[in-house]
Formats: structure tokens, C-alpha cells, sequence
């Protein structure tokens, strides 16, 4: 099977369906011309910048300390981005990164220690991104969702302490319901794969040329890793992230709408 590249003249004519896009935002007024323009210049510096290094520390001769600095620097930037994201929900920088050093610590020592792929640079880095970048979106819609639900039900959560139950117990509704609505889509991620759509492993190692049975294996296996990470990664964002709405004296602190 031969290599698939396509090259910068190939980028460019993908390019037609952006400006696709940019004609449907004109033709109804939509005013997203600007935020599709920068996203899709964003999207080209980043991913070449990124080829880039990744050329560098996939190379046989580069050490697997490297490999493992830039997993590292993954999660202050993951738990970073996270904060952004939902400014809401105090300490959520700090919480999301352990949450990774959890998560994302049990799923490569499972994945690596257990034999099902070996520690190399090629393998690592691919492997640790998607677990980080699927685990984000986990805990953001945790965060929100802890967030929205401790507003909402304030009334609730304020009866609870003044009736003298503890923090955990008058919080668990909350902190239940926002890691299930956070974990929903990757579930039906997990459960619709291959029938209703090809994710990007599956698609990239078909691509390369790699058996299509051994490709649905790995992907299989990567997507049983990020369902056990998020779910990790979100389970100490949203307990830790709840207590921070709750003073020593027991008394409820509402957040911001």
C-alpha cells in the first residue's frame, strides 16, 4: 500500500472548503468570517510548528527523556486551558492537573507496563496527546456543569448544611450529576465507533498503510484508555472543585451566573 501525503499544494485546495464556509457565514449573515479566517491560520501555524518538533523528538536517535518532557508540559497546558475555559470554578488549574497526574499517570502505566504498546517515542507522545486533549473536554463540561448545578441548587445544598449534614453528602447530587453529563458524550463516543463514524486513530493508521483489523485494535484500546482517564481526570475536578464552594463554617458560597 502506498504512503498518503498530499503536501502544501494539497492543503491548499482543502482550503476551497473553508472558503465554502466562509460564504455560507456571508450569504446568512452569520459574522463568523473573522473566527474561521483565524482559527484556520491558527490551525496551519500550529499543526506545522507542532509536525515540526514532533519530527525531532519521534527521530529513532532522540532520547525518550524529551518525549516524556513534552507529555509533561501537556497537562499545565491542558489545566491551563481548562481555566479559561470555565473561570467559574475556583482552583480548577490546580485540580484538573492532578486529575491528570492521575488519569492520564494509571492509563500510560497500564498501556506501557502492561505490555499493550511499547514505551517508544512514536507511541508515547500520540498516545498521552489524545488522552489529554479527550480528558479536556471532560472536565470542562464537569467544571460547568458543577458550576451551574451548585447555582441552581443552592436553595437545596444551604437546607442540607443548616440541617447539619456534612459537605460531602449535601454535595453529592451536584458532583454526581455533573461527572454523569460529562461523561456522556465520550460514552457515546465509545459505544457508536465504527458504525456510526471512523475516529482520527483508526482513519490515520488505515492511512499509513497499517492492517485494518490491527488498526481497529489499537483504536479500541486507545479509546478504553481516555474513557478511564476522563473519568478519572473528571471525578477529582469535580470533588475537589465542590468543596471549594463550601466555606469551614459549613456555609454555601454561590457562584458567579
Amino acid at each position: 500500500m502506498s504512503e498518503v501525503a498530499i503536501g502544501w499544494w494539497g492543503l491548499a485546495l482543502s482550503l476551497l472548503l473553508v472558503a465554502a464556509a466562509i460564504g455560507v457565514s456571508l450569504s446568512y449573515q452569520l459574522k463568523l468570517e473573522r473566527s474561521l479566517l483565524v482559527a484556520t491560520l491558527r490551525a496551519i501555524a500550529q499543526l506545522a510548528l507542532a509536525g515540526w518538533a514532533l519530527a525531532l523528538i519521534l527521530d529513532d536517535d532522540t532520547s525518550t527523556v524529551f518525549a516524556w518532557l513534552w507529555v509533561g508540559a501537556m497537562v499545565p497546558a491542558a489545566a491551563l486551558t481548562a481555566k479559561r475555559r470555565e473561570s467559574r470554578l475556583p482552583g480548577l488549574m490546580l485540580s484538573t492537573s492532578i486529575g491528570y497526574i492521575f488519569g492520564l499517570g494509571i492509563s500510560l502505566t497500564v498501556v506501557f507496563a502492561l505490555g499493550i504498546m511499547p514505551l517508544e517515542n512514536r507511541v508515547l507522545v500520540p498516545i498521552a496527546g489524545m488522552i489529554v486533549g479527550n480528558s479536556l473536554k471532560v472536565v470542562v463540561v464537569a467544571a460547568t456543569r458543577l458550576v451551574d448545578a451548585v447555582r441552581d441548587q443552592s436553595g437545596e445544598i444551604e437546607a442540607m448544611l443548616a440541617l447539619g449534614i456534612d459537605r460531602r453528602r449535601s454535595l453529592n447530587k451536584v458532583r454526581t450529576e455533573a461527572l454523569r453529563l460529562a461523561l456522556l458524550p465520550q460514552i457515546e463516543t465509545t459505544r457508536s465507533v465504527g458504525i456510526v463514524f471512523l475516529p482520527g486513530v483508526l482513519t490515520g493508521l488505515i492511512l499509513a498503510g497499517i492492517d485494518p483489523l490491527d488498526a481497529a485494535l489499537i483504536q479500541a484500546s486507545v479509546l478504553f484508555l481516555i474513557l478511564g482517564s476522563a473519568a478519572i481526570t473528571g471525578l477529582v475536578v469535580v470533588i475537589t472543585g465542590a468543596n471549594q464552594f463550601i466555606t469551614n463554617d459549613q456555609r454555601l458560597v454561590i457562584p458567579e451566573s
